[in-house]
């Protein structure tokens, strides 16, 4: 008797209308029919030759190329004899111990690092956000890594408008004098000012969109992650909002700065005192299961969440707001990609934010 066995670093998600096998060590994910997931259950309770009896010779061709695709794509592999014993199930359980993991602040005055820069070391916090509605000059840019300088914080993103003086020798000081940004954006930039190469120890993207917060929870397969880390959060906890915090222009602590509901100020509230707020965590654990419309979108496990721009149609028995996000554009009941902005069904809710604009 042979017996099919899926490798542990395979997930597949059943939507509506298809399945989303995901490669975890791989980091890819691929659409696949429906029956390909029935075939996969029957495989996992029966042998390959109890599984072939109970179709007809012609059926039994088509099971066996499944099969074969299978193999070929190396999601599976074949052994002899019961396999339950030698090949336990993956574990899903996510086991991130740190306190907090990311911290997102929209960020003007540079002092504000310096006066939360004990907290973040205090809470563990992995990654810090600086999205800055102004332009940031070269040595702004190196102020901001030098604050976490034998820091426990591993990564810096900062998002910053474009000016004339970034050009080639602004960015190549900039990777010769930091250590912890790993990621820059340059937004409202008309033109690339030079050819981005790989040459710097972070990445440097340009765009012509003017970004603001309120740019923020576009769900979009250009930003889904197929990662283990990843994967588990957004199996376990919301993608969007586990373990993050943020602070808002004006100061107020939230769990991002888009939100509506904050947990004091930084000029008189510690991150530690917000994190004690009895709703901080409340939409910590709302994964795309408990979402109306993600709960059966074969992305559910890839994609990000937003709780901050919802269509606001669903809440459930504790008020959490359950509404899928407003800048989702999918369909997964016709497996179709529309523009979200044009929704009518979405209208009422896009006036309700203020978003007039596309996004």
């Amino acid at each position: 008797m042979k017996y099919f066995n899926l490798f542990s670093n395979i997930l597949i998600t059943k939507g509506v209308t298809r399945i989303l096998i995901s490669d975890l060590q791989r980091n890819t994910s691929e659409l696949y029919p429906l029956e390909l997931d029935d075939l996969i259950k029957e495989l996992k309770t029966a042998s390959v030759e109890e599984v072939l009896k109970d179709y007809d010779q012609e059926s039994q061709a088509a099971v066996q190329e499944y099969l074969d695709f299978l193999l070929e794509k190396e999601f599976g592999f074949l052994t002899e004899n019961d396999w339950d014993k030698n090949f336990p199930p993956f574990s899903f359980d996510d086991h991130d111990y740190n306190i907090l993991s990311d911290i997102f602040i929209e960020l003007t005055d540079l002092h504000l690092l310096q006066s939360i820069q004990h907290s973040i070391e205090q809470l563990e916090i992995k990654h810090l956000v600086v999205y800055c509605p102004r332009p940031l000059l070269q040595e702004e840019f190196m102020e901001i890594d030098n604050i976490f300088s034998g820091s426990t914080l591993q990564g810096i993103e900062i998002f910053s408008p474009f000016h004339n003086l970034v050009d080639l020798d602004f960015i190549q000081s900039l990777d010769k004098n930091t250590a912890r940004i790993y990621s820059l954006v340059f937004y409202n930039c008309p033109l690339s000012p030079f050819e981005v190469k790989d040459d710097f120890r972070f990445t440097i993207n340009f765009t012509r969109q003017v970004l603001k917060i309120s740019s923020c929870g576009k769900v979009n397969l250009d930003y889904s992650n197929t990662n283990l880390p990843k994967v588990l959060e957004a199996v376990n906890h919301n993608s969007c909002l586990h373990k993050k915090i943020g602070i808002d222009i004006d100061g107020r602590i939230k769990n991002c700065p888009a939100m509506p509901q904050s947990f004091g100020n930084i000029r008189d509230t510690t991150l530690e005192e917000a994190l004690q707020h009895k709703d901080f965590k409340k939409y910590g654990n709302l994964t795309k299961d408990g979402i109306e419309v993600c709960k059966d979108c074969e992305f559910r496990y890839i994609c990000t969440d937003c709780r901050a721009y919802t269509e606001r149609m669903h809440f459930d028995k504790n008020s959490l707001d359950v509404s899928r996000p407003l800048k989702c554009g999918y369909d997964p009941y016709t497996a179709e990609w529309r523009e979200w902005s044009t929704n009518p069904l979405k209208q009422k809710a896009i006036l309700h934010y203020g978003i007039l604009e596309r996004q």
